[in-house]
């Protein structure tokens, strides 16, 4: 089945999506009600020039447009942490090879075995991040939390939005307060599908499946 199969039209002509691990497959048969939450929240996405301004950082208004669709639909940021406990058995006895005790004769505990794995958006076994305009290298950081949790069987698949490419178009045309232009606060070497799906190929998402979804200049809304 081709992406054709699982998303409605109107979403492909505002976004790219790229499939890696059956991911949309999953998404689509596996957790119809969290797909239908981040369709929903791609298909009431429009930008306005002045949303673009404001290239990134904690100031960005675009962040807070996903968490306005996503938060009231019980999706939530989520930070793991967690000790990994090692056990010892010993072998029964010196005669018996391959046979081990019931009880470990030690126990150590490396504290801190996971931590600092955060998550945009959570929901049952989803997850989603958003990276529109910080340094690419963001995206490793993106990668390493979704596989820690595939790998702990927290989640079953992931979902990353960022920029498409071809929306240097726009930033190639627009100009912020002091005459510059936009391109140059959107630089090659920040978050956009490109640098994405280079990490996506490279496997750095271990066996979590990932959708990789860019937002396209169709999103972009200019008023007159």
């Amino acid at each position: 089945m081709s992406i054709e199969d699982h998303v409605a039209r109107d979403l492909l002509e505002r976004f790219d999506f790229k499939n890696y691990g059956h991911a949309l497959e999953i998404l689509d048969t596996s957790f119809p009600e969290e797909w239908g939450d981040i369709q929903t929240c791609l298909r009431r996405l429009t930008l306005s020039p002045d949303d673009l301004m404001i290239a990134g950082g904690n100031e960005s208004p675009i962040p807070k447009k996903f968490d306005d669709v996503l938060y009231p639909l019980n999706w939530r940021e989520i930070r793991i942490s967690g000790d990994l406990v090692v056990k010892k058995y010993p072998r029964q006895s010196a005669q018996r090879r391959g046979r081990f005790s019931d009880e470990p004769f030690e126990v150590e505990t490396i504290a801190g075995y996971i931590d600092g794995h955060n998550i945009d958006f959570l929901k049952n076994r989803v997850a989603f991040d958003l990276e529109w305009n910080s340094k690419d290298q963001t995206f490793d950081r993106d990668l390493l939390a979704m596989r820690t949790y595939f790998d702990c069987g927290l989640i079953d698949v992931g979902v990353i939005v960022t920029r498409s490419e071809e929306l240097n178009d726009i930033f190639k045309t627009l100009k912020d307060s002091t005459g510059q232009l936009l391109i140059r606060k959107y630089g090659a070497s920040t978050t956009w599908m490109g640098k994405l799906i280079y990490r996506l190929e490279s496997r750095r998402n271990g066996g979590c499946p990932i959708l990789a979804v860019g937002i396209r200049k169709e999103c972009v809304v200019f008023n007159g």
